[in-house]
């Protein structure tokens, strides 16, 4: 049988992961630089966590895991006792866990179980995959990385202002030109109330937030089976043209919570402002009235990020949510957070060809040898190498020096230190820079100088 792995996940060689790990390492790095400190939790969490917290569609895409042992006899007697047991009665029954949808709901059970050892605002990182049984496609796969940034037991848009900046730097290191699109779920909910459909909020969210993928004439057959009046689509048609706050808050007269939407929409742009923001050629923030993110738990401020010379989707979102922490019994703790889809980011970075030409993970240099006293000359010079941070390996096996050299250059080694009879006479290696094809004689220290270099 020929080995394979499942659709929407991939393997990663050595070359490959060192480029993740590159992008891992800038985003936790700015991470850091704004005080955020890195927590993990389990890959799986229990069912009543996960579910109900996405949206209908987003529980369908939930990864389920079968109970061990004797499952099948507690769904016999499920199905003897009530034989029109529906689809989520016989999950519950065969499975009371499941794989974590994303890394907000698990992050929001860990604030509550842990309350008593954290300090308020609680500013945290995290980095771990994620898994949903969504249909592999371009760009979207069933398991993926997450990189997370949260602040959690805090109001202030202060928070927002600062997931801004980090998206700002996250991408300037990495060199992707983006935009990020931002919008409040307050402005959204006025918006359900003007058209007159207050109860719909749910419906009206996951169906524009689908606006880019599908086309408003989709969108608008999705409400009408959602059961939207026709005025009411109507008028929610109108929504692409309201391209200013000014015009936006006329649109939502007699909205209470669509006003103070819109309110907290211009004071995340004047801080945005007042500490110098401005759109450039690397970096725009963007109002977008039809940017909804189709989560059930946003609940204030939502973004996403797109790259602007790639066709993709986001690359990066996130938002507030005011009581995310309360299904799980603690109340009033208010929290906003974004994502980086690493693996998004992957692809872009790759179509782009922007990684850097070498990465701290590559073997710096060889040593190669013509024999076993050889062999044993090289492995003191390696280990001192070691010592002072210089990636080093040492060819395991005496062979010729030809083969060595191949396996240097397939690897894209970019020096090899030459160890030959001549060598261990004088107290030196041959060092031989790949890329040049130049080769020099040197001592232990002239090697590390050189090295260092």
């Amino acid at each position: 049988m020929k080995p394979s792995i499942p659709k929407g996940t991939r393997d990663f060689l050595p070359q490959e992961m060192a480029r993740r790990n590159y992008i891992f390492g800038t985003i936790r790095d700015v991470f850091r630089l704004y005080g955020f400190q890195q927590i993990e939790t389990p890959a799986l969490e229990n069912l009543s966590t996960l579910m109900g917290k996405y949206g209908e569609e987003g529980d369908k895409l939930l990864f389920k895991v079968l109970n061990s042992g004797d499952w099948l006899s507690p769904l016999k007697e499920k199905l003897a006792q009530d034989t029109e047991l529906t689809a989520n009665g016989l999950n519950s029954t065969v499975s009371d866990k499941g794989l974590r949808y994303d890394l907000t709901v698990p992050f929001a059970r860990f604030v509550v179980q842990n309350r008593d050892k954290i300090q308020f605002p609680f500013r945290r990182y995290q980095i771990q995959p994620v898994w949903r049984a969504d249909r592999p496609q371009r760009g979207r796969y069933r398991e993926f990385y997450q990189c997370d940034v949260d602040v959690v037991g805090t109001d202030s848009l202060l928070c927002e202002l600062e997931l801004i900046q980090i998206v700002r730097e996250v991408y300037r290191r990495l060199g992707i030109r983006v935009v990020m699109k931002i919008n409040n779920r307050k402005v959204l909910a006025g918006i359900a109330e003007v058209i007159g459909e207050p109860d719909k909020l749910i419906d009206i969210t996951v169906a524009i937030d689908k606006l880019d993928k599908i086309g408003w004439d989709k969108v608008a057959d999705e409400l009408r089976e959602r059961g939207l009046a026709e005025s009411a689509i109507e008028k929610l048609s109108g929504l692409q043209e309201q391209k200013s706050r000014e015009s936006l808050r006329q649109f939502l007269q007699g909205s209470e919570i669509g006003q103070k939407g819109v309110d907290e929409l211009e004071e995340v742009f004047r801080l945005y402002e007042s500490q110098g923001g401005e759109d450039n050629d690397e970096f725009a923030l963007e109002q977008d009235l039809t940017l909804a993110r189709g989560l059930n738990y946003y609940t204030g401020a939502i973004f996403e990020v797109k790259a602007r010379d790639v066709e993709m989707g986001s690359i990066t979102g996130g938002g507030r949510y005011d009581n995310l922490t309360g299904i799980f019994g603690l109340q009033g703790v208010s929290g906003v957070g974004i994502s980086f889809g690493a693996d998004r980011i992957y692809d872009v970075l790759n179509q782009l060809d922007l990684y850097p030409e070498m990465t701290t993970e590559q073997t710096q240099v060889l040593f190669a040898h013509f024999g076993e006293q050889e062999r044993g000359y090289a492995l003191a010079w390696a280990q001192a190498l070691r010592v002072v941070g210089i990636n080093t390996e040492v060819y395991p096996e005496v062979c010729k020096i030809k083969k060595q050299m191949n396996y240097a250059d397939q690897k894209q080694i970019p020096f090899v230190a030459i160890v030959g009879g001549d060598e261990m006479q004088t107290g030196t290696v041959t060092l031989k820079d790949m890329h040049t094809g130049e080769q020099q004689r040197l001592t232990k220290e002239e090697l590390l100088n050189s090295l260092k270099k």
